[in-house]
């Protein structure tokens, strides 16, 4: 199967300061990668250049075989989907409303939307399971729910790939186990999803593939369970890490986990 993104040679650097060089990456169709690395790594920067929105200082991203560099921004739009970290809309629009904005690559520019593109918005709604809401003011909505709205009114641009920007890190337990959830349901619907995360529990919950980054490189890449080992989350994060398994109560198998380890916990004092 050919890779629906491939990032050969990548590099970046703002001005004089470099933030990623020589990465190289395939991203299959229905596939789930998470960038996991340290806040300040190029996590976020690397994301930016595979959706386009930043151009590389040297190799390239194809998707789908063609250099992403020429694709205009309405044609990216259409196959790359941004679930920003942040998002905020202070009129209350409706849910509905706010996940049909995702329809705007279809539109004409004074258009809007058509009976079409809002049963596309209510459907992408069903999937997230925030269909009961549909009519509710968005302001008054809980960061859980506004996560799942953000995840539907991506889906209404019907992309290929859809890239996450560190989905949970605003959100409580219960939630950030619901938008994992959802991350992965909907790649088994065969879009491409890529999530940038500095927590490795999360991505061991689920079968995906796992970039470890740090300091503008890939300390390993591959299935989350091998790759993701003491030495390799020591390189990247540089304190010592413990990894053990438990019982995985849906499988006779093991579910790895992990926990940071000090030898002497409180330190002098």
């Amino acid at each position: 199967m050919e890779p629906r993104i491939r990032l050969r040679d990548g590099a970046f650097n703002y001005g004089d300061h470099e933030i990623f060089h020589g990465l190289n990456l395939d991203i299959a169709p229905g596939e789930v990668l998470s960038i996991l690395g340290p806040n300040g790594c190029g996590k976020t920067t690397l994301l930016r250049c595979l959706s386009g929105a930043l151009k590389l200082n040297a190799g390239t991203i194809w998707l789908n075989e063609k250099d992403i560099a020429k694709f205009d921004t309405i044609d990216l739009a259409k196959n790359i989907g941004f679930v920003f970290q942040d998002h905020t809309i202070s009129f209350p629009y409706s849910v509905l409303e706010v996940v049909s904005m995702g329809r705007a690559p279809y539109l004409g520019r004074f258009a809007a939307p058509s009976a079409t593109d809002m049963a596309i918005a209510e459907a992408a709604l069903d999937k997230v399971g925030m269909l009961h809401i549909k009519d509710k003011p968005y302001t008054e909505i809980s960061g859980g729910e506004m996560q799942l709205i953000l995840i539907a009114r991506t889906l209404t641009q019907e992309p290929q790939v859809i890239m996450f920007d560190e989905p949970t890190s605003h959100l409580d337990f219960k939630n950030q186990a619901l938008c994992l959830n959802i991350i992965n349901k909907l790649a088994e619907q065969g879009i491409s999803m890529i999530m940038t995360t500095h927590n490795p529990n999360q991505v061991l919950m689920y079968p995906n593939t796992v970039a470890m980054m740090n300091n503008g490189k890939f300390i390993a890449i591959g299935k989350a369970d091998e790759v993701i080992t003491e030495d390799t989350l020591k390189a990247i994060y540089g304190i010592d890490v413990k990894v053990f398994s438990v019982p995985d109560p849906n499988s006779n198998g093991q579910l790895k986990m992990v926990s940071p380890w000090f030898k002497n916990p409180l330190g002098d004092m």
